[in-house]
C-alpha cells in the first residue's frame, strides 16, 4: 500500500497545474460548434455546371452576347444601313452571295448581311431581355401579393381575367396600330401581357406553400408580411422562377418575329431578327438567295435553344430538394 501511495504521490508532482485552470466561455467559439460552409449559390454553380451541355450552350451565349456588343467597334466592319455600291459596274450590290469582302452576302438593296445579322441581334435581344426583366419584377411582385394576401385575391383574380381573356395577339396589333412603330412600341406591347403567365405561375406556387409550419409560425411571432414573402416563400421558388425568366427572353424575340411575320413589326429601316427572317422568307424559293433565310434563322435557333437548355439546367440545379 505504501508504494502505491509513493506512486501517486509522484505522478502528481509531475502533472502541471496549468492543466487545471478553468476555461473562459467564448460566444464566437461556441457559434463555430455548429458553422457550415455550405453555399446555397455555390452548390447551385456546382450542380449547373455538372451538365456539360449546359455549361457550354451558356459560354456560347456569353460570347455571343459579348460579339453583338463590340461587334460596331471592330474593324474591317461595314454599316448594317449603308447601301454599297459597285465600284466596277456603279450599281448597288443586290443578292451578292457570301464572299470576303460580304461574309454573309448582301440582301436585295445592296446592304451587308453580316452587320444587319449582328445589329438585328442587338435590337431582338433588347426586346428579349426588356420584357423578360419587365416580367420577373411585375409578375413576381403581383403573383406574391396575390397568392399571399387573401383580401387581394379577389381583385386581383377578376383583372386576370379580363386581361387574360383578352387574346394577346390582338393586344399587340392594337399596340402596333395605335403607336408609331418602334422598339420601345414593341417592348410595351409585349409587356402588357407578359406578366400575367408569370404571376398566376407565382400566386399557385406560393398557395401551396404559404400556411406550412414555418410560415405559420413567422406569423404567430408578427413578422411582417413583406418580410415572409421575401425570406421565406420567395426562395423556396428560386428555381421555377430562374426557368421562367429564361423561357421569357426567346418568347419575346419569337413575339417580335412573328409581328414582323404579320406586317407590324417593327420598321425595315431598324434591323431585327424578325426583319431578317421576314426577307429571308420572300426569297426562299430561290436556291441562291435562300442564305439570306438560313443565317438570321440559324441565330435565333442557338439563342432559343440556349436560353431554354440553359433555363431548364439552371431550374433542377437550384431546386433545393437535389441539394444535398
Amino acid at each position: 500500500m505504501s508504494f502505491n501511495g509513493d506512486k501517486i504521490n509522484n505522478l502528481g508532482n509531475n502533472i502541471s497545474n496549468s492543466l487545471f485552470e478553468f476555461a473562459e466561455f467564448d460566444n464566437n467559439e461556441a457559434e463555430k460548434i455548429g458553422y457550415s460552409n455550405y453555399s446555397y449559390w455555390k452548390s447551385t454553380w456546382n450542380s449547373f455546371t455538372k451538365n456539360k451541355v449546359a455549361f457550354s450552350l451558356l459560354i456560347l451565349v456569353i460570347v455571343v452576347l459579348a460579339f453583338t456588343i463590340l461587334q460596331p467597334f471592330l474593324p474591317y466592319q461595314k454599316s448594317a444601313t449603308e447601301i454599297y455600291i459597285n465600284s466596277v459596274t456603279g450599281v448597288q450590290d443586290k443578292n451578292v452571295a457570301p464572299s470576303v469582302e460580304f461574309w454573309f452576302g448582301t440582301n436585295s438593296i445592296g446592304q451587308d448581311l453580316w452587320a444587319r445579322i449582328w445589329s438585328g441581334t442587338r435590337t431582338s435581344l433588347l426586346i428579349g431581355f426588356a420584357v423578360g426583366l419587365f416580367e420577373a419584377v411585375v409578375g413576381i411582385f403581383i403573383g406574391a401579393l396575390w397568392g399571399y394576401v387573401r383580401q387581394l385575391d379577389i381583385l386581383i383574380t377578376q383583372i386576370y381575367n379580363v386581361v387574360d381573356n383578352i387574346p394577346t395577339t390582338i393586344i399587340l396589333i392594337l399596340m402596333t396600330y395605335v403607336l408609331r412603330p418602334s422598339i420601345s412600341t414593341i417592348i410595351f406591347a409585349l409587356c402588357l401581357t407578359g406578366w400575367l403567365q408569370m404571376a398566376r405561375f407565382v400566386r399557385n406556387q406560393i398557395i401551396i406553400i404559404r400556411d406550412r409550419e414555418y410560415n405559420l409560425a413567422s406569423r404567430c411571432l408578427g413578422t411582417p408580411t413583406k418580410r415572409i414573402i421575401v425570406k421565406n416563400l420567395l426562395p423556396y421558388l428560386v428555381s421555377v422562377i430562374m426557368l421562367r425568366i429564361a423561357l421569357a427572353i426567346p418568347t419575346a424575340i419569337g413575339s417580335e418575329v412573328f409581328l414582323t411575320y404579320i406586317g407590324l413589326g417593327l420598321p425595315v429601316s431598324i434591323p431585327s431578327l424578325g426583319n431578317l427572317v421576314n426577307e429571308g422568307r420572300i426569297l426562299m424559293m430561290t436556291p441562291t438567295l435562300r442564305y439570306q433565310l438560313i443565317f438570321p434563322s440559324i441565330v435565333i435557333s442557338i439563342i432559343t435553344i440556349a436560353f431554354y437548355v440553359i433555363g431548364n439546367t439552371f431550374a433542377d440545379a437550384a431546386d433545393p430538394k437535389n441539394h444535398v
